[in-house]
């Protein structure tokens, strides 16, 4: 497919003129496509890479971390038994759409087990990571991986990630369709150079000796991306992905076939959305994405290809915090992004058709779906799978996953939801959680699409913490809304440890920002529920501790002012942040 369209083997930047390089640009531009010297320091008996290579295992989907922590906080500590301050390595995982079978999840807690602390992190790109991982692990960890047919190869680095896709909560057949559509992306758009398999998995049928000019990246180019691409794909009218906050959506719609059933007929195509920011500065900034109108199904790839290879060409390859697409349609225009991808695909965009309303669908709990079976939707606080004392719950899921058989599909809001179980899988599915201590009640709409980033200890971003902050937080909210009688309408809630924004708190009702060393965070305002805007920062270097007077007020004013059942993010649409920010 790679082979059909003529705007695949242009050279990134090939006509432009010469620009003064970033320092990871420069480290691709030598780097013998991802290669650097991964192998030689994968047996040089240290316990780290240099700081070239650094970068390039990012795209192999591994990151150079330590443990932050100054002490060892016991029940806290994330990082299994590593001293602290050595270096260790997070992996993640490629699976689009979140969807594995039993054997690959059994083979990733597995995984876990053996190298990663007894600790399972589900991102919020339906992916999982694995911590406090050894360098001398790695190897044996990719091939363990890959012997169930699974990599980790573009799930980090300046590549398009994992691809995310809409849960298959009811049965629909076009979830199917999605999911195969987002296969077919995550293979389409997988590096073609031949690292990765050299690397970790052996493969002798790339030699490290072969030209480079016979290595070439038909998509990508030499240097690959300016930095990360995150697609996301949805049913039109059904946001449970955060469609907004990707660089490239597509919602889809669908139209009767000649047997009767639906067929997925085309998308609207939605571009240049993205978190991430820089605190005080204000060129850098979160975005929710534009839409650029509806294409026919048979334009798909054409048009994802169009908008891939103009953010190759037209990114900024000199500031990495100026490098997202988003900024190329902030720069230059949704209307002239929309020319550029229409003389790229040779098509044109139907601006005409009307976009549906959105609405999120809930997937907790069991969900009967029309052919008698369940899927069955698991809250995770934080996405983090780890065995508590009086919690097992990473004992749990592995025995609910080894009786059942079930496959599972991870959410972007870093829960599980096991599929297409039948009644005696369902009463295995109960007995077993019941029989670990695990609550499988839905959670109230406050924790429902609650997030929270790894943040401290060992993220080398974060200025403060998150994950291991969140519980309290979140306990601290969930009592003002139970006060001001709010929790029907719960706001969304989603906390970093830096501006970052892996846990997409610019999306939010109420992002708690990482700002300063110390504990501070901004505090974002007036995102909407539905994920179509993004918040604004209204307060700055709040400690934790102040969090919930100031929450006080806003909740309170919300309750006197706002209309019945009208969320916070709605709310605040319509009275404007000026009078928010009155408050305070």
């Amino acid at each position: 497919m790679k082979g059909n369209s003529p705007i695949l083997t242009t050279e990134a930047h090939s006509d432009a003129e010469a620009v003064e390089l970033s320092e990871v640009e420069v480290i691709k531009d030598k780097s013998n496509f991802l290669r650097g010297t991964i192998a030689e320091s994968l047996v040089d008996g240290t316990d780290s890479f240099n700081d070239d290579d650094k970068q390039l295992i990012k795209f192999h989907g591994i990151y150079q971390q330590k443990n932050r922590d100054k002490e060892d906080n016991g029940g806290l500590r994330l990082t299994g038994k590593l001293p602290i301050g050595k270096n260790m390595f997070m992996v993640r995982g490629r699976i689009p759409g979140g969807l594995l079978t039993s054997q690959q999840y059994l083979a990733w807690d597995h995984i876990a087990e053996r190298f990663g602390g007894g600790s399972l992190r589900l991102t919020t790109r339906q992916s999982v990571q694995l911590h406090g991982l050894l360098k001398e692990d790695l190897k044996t960890i990719m091939q363990e991986i890959h012997s169930v047919g699974l990599t980790t190869t573009g799930a980090c680095g300046d590549v398009v990630r994992n691809i995310t896709a809409a849960l298959n909560i009811d049965g629909n057949p076009l979830y199917d369709q999605l999911h195969a559509t987002a296969r077919q992306f995550s293979t389409y758009f997988a590096s073609e150079a031949g690292a990765y398999l050299e690397i970790w998995l052996d493969d002798t049928q790339y030699s490290m000796s072969d030209s480079v000019s016979e290595k070439r990246e038909s998509i990508f180019g030499k240097t690959y991306l300016p930095r990360k691409f995150k697609i996301g794909l949805c049913l039109a009218g059904e946001n449970g992905i955060d469609l907004y906050a990707n660089d490239l959506g597509f919602a889809a719609t669908f139209a009767p076939a000649q047997n009767g059933e639906n067929q997925i007929d085309g998308f609207f195509v939605f571009v240049g959305g993205g978190g991430g920011m820089t605190h005080n500065k204000p060129e850098t900034f979160p975005r929710a994405a534009d839409l650029l109108g509806w294409i026919p199904a048979a334009s798909l790839f054409s048009v994802a290809t169009a908008v891939v290879t103009a953010h190759r060409d037209l990114g900024d390859r000199s500031n990495r915090r100026h490098a997202r697409l988003k900024y190329v349609l902030a720069d230059r225009g949704v209307d002239w992004f929309r020319a550029e991808i229409e003389k790229r695909a040779n098509m044109q965009f139907d601006t005409a058709r009307a976009l549906p309303a959105w609405k999120v669908p809930d997937y907790h709990g069991f969900i009967k779906k029309p052919n008698g079976k369940y899927n069955f939707g698991l809250y995770i606080m934080n996405g983090r799978i780890k065995d508590m004392p009086g919690h097992r719950l990473k004992a749990a899921i592995q025995m609910a996953v080894a009786r059942t058989g079930a496959s599972v599909q991870f959410t972007p809001d870093q829960d599980i939801l096991f599929l297409n179980l039948d009644e005696n899988q369902r009463e295995e599915l109960v007995s077993t959680f019941k029989a670990y201590g695990i609550n499988t009640d839905r959670p109230n709409e406050l924790y429902r699409r609650a997030l929270s980033c790894v943040s401290l200890p060992t993220c080398a971003l974060a200025l403060t913490e998150s994950e291991r902050s969140f519980p309290h937080v979140m306990r601290d909210i969930n009592r003002l809304a139970e006060k001001h009688n709010v929790l029907d309408r719960a706001p969304l809630v989603r906390m970093t440890g830096c501006p970052n924004g892996c846990a997409r708190p610019y999306s939010s009702e109420i992002g708690i920002v990482g700002q300063q060393n110390g504990g501070k965070y901004a505090i974002f305002l007036g995102g909407k529920y539905d994920g179509t805007t993004v918040g604004t920062a209204v307060l700055q270097k709040v400690q934790m501790n102040e969090l919930p007077a100031h929450l006080d007020k806003l909740f309170a004013y919300w309750v006197a002012e706002s209309h019945p059942q009208e969320r916070l993010g709605d709310f605040i649409a319509r009275v404007g942040l000026d009078a928010i920010r009155a408050l305070f």
